[in-house]
């Protein structure tokens, strides 16, 4: 597997900036954050109390590899065991580690945007050339002839978002599978599923039937969505036992620390919470769908915890405006979404001030 991949172990500085932190924004009101597709209700309580737990272990480093939290996500997923599974510091950490090691200088990678900055921020400050195959202006569908048209020999990574952010569409499976079946030998599909838990759709897939027929297919998650873990930074992905056995030779030791992996382990076993959590985000994306019909307001239905959406006036102008009335939302310009804000849905508190700041925004429009 090594010899076709010359790995680069330079640190690559992103270009990608995250959402803005609440404490940046100045209003004497209650502040409602819709910017980066958090859980609003929060982690597990599963995950707080082992956090607690092992707040007194501190002082010590944390476990020198990840076996117990692989054991952990092997019990989750009963048809892989811990080889197949690599962790690190969040997605975005896995998405830097396998630029590392599959790209590098006159390599080339893939994507189709609107999508995740990083699949395409990344790679070129390595030397590498990121390929973009765009998606449909309406309805954001993948174009998979496209993109096999646009391999050639230095060809690495193809890398899809399903459920995408920041458009919240998904891939149907009929369309990956004609991709993962056509992709030559040297090029591996990176398949971000961070937002699956959300997905409804019944020609949704996640990565794991093709992992399971031993494909070359790499799928990102995250604690960071559904279950509510985005303060601790952790991430796993799931591949080929050959794959992670190589990939993971690039990281770091003490790469999850303590807190991280008590919280993801403890996390992993109570899906109560994230049967709560989807119940909330799907009921609040009804709500929402009905408001902004009513409103006029342009939007696509979602399989994310989150809805696009085109306000009719300049992103950044709208997202200053509902500042003013205590609501924070992304623009997605920078994903490739122009004149786009990216909504994230919340409780039904929250998803009731948006709309109120909304209707305020577009009267005095």
């Amino acid at each position: 597997l090594i010899s076709p991949f010359k790995p680069c172990l330079q640190t690559a500085s992103s270009g990608y900036q995250g959402g803005k932190s609440r404490h940046k924004i100045v209003t004497d009101r209650p502040i409602y954050k819709l910017s980066s597709n958090e859980n609003m209700l929060g982690a597990s309580p599963r995950a707080l109390a082992a956090i607690q737990q092992h707040l007194q272990d501190l002082h010590e480093y944390p476990d020198a590899t990840d076996h117990r939290l692989r054991q952990a996500l092997a019990d989750f997923y009963p048809t892989l065991t811990p080889d197949h599974f690599i962790t690190d510091n969040s997605g975005v950490g896995l998405i830097q580690l396998l630029v590392n090691a599959f790209l590098g200088e006159g390599l080339e990678c893939i994507y189709s945007g609107p999508t995740f900055v990083p699949y395409h921020s990344f790679p070129p400050k390595l030397g590498a050339r990121a390929v973009h195959v765009p998606l449909a202006e309406d309805d954001f569908a993948v174009n998979v002839s496209v993109i096999l048209a646009a391999i050639t020999d230095q060809t690495r990574l193809v890398w899809l978002c399903s459920p995408n952010n920041p458009t919240g569409t998904h891939i149907p499976k009929v369309k990956v599978d004609k991709l993962v079946d056509a992709l030559p030998e040297h090029v591996i599909l990176v398949y971000d599923e961070v937002y699956y838990q959300f997905a409804t759709a019944q020609n949704y897939t996640t990565g794991l039937p093709y992992v399971e027929a031993g494909k070359r297919v790499i799928a990102i998650n995250s604690f960071s969505k559904a279950y509510g873990l985005a303060g601790l930074r952790v991430g796993y992905a799931y591949t080929t036992p050959e794959i992670a056995h190589y990939v993971s030779q690039l990281r770091r030791p003490f790469h999850v620390h303590t807190l991280a992996t008590e919280a993801a382990i403890a996390a992993l076993q109570d899906q109560a919470h994230i049967e709560r959590t989807v119940k909330m985000v799907n009921e609040g994306k009804a709500y929402l769908y009905t408001k902004l019909d009513q409103l006029g307001v342009e939007y696509w239905k979602s399989q994310a915890n989150f809805i696009l959406i085109r306000p009719g006036m300049p992103s950044t102008q709208f997202e200053s405006r509902l500042h003013q009335e205590g609501i924070m939302t992304r623009p997605a310009d920078g994903f490739g979404a122009p004149a786009c804000v990216r909504v994230t849905v919340g409780t039904r508190e929250a998803n009731e001030a948006f709309i109120g700041g909304l209707q305020k925004v577009l009267l005095t429009n």
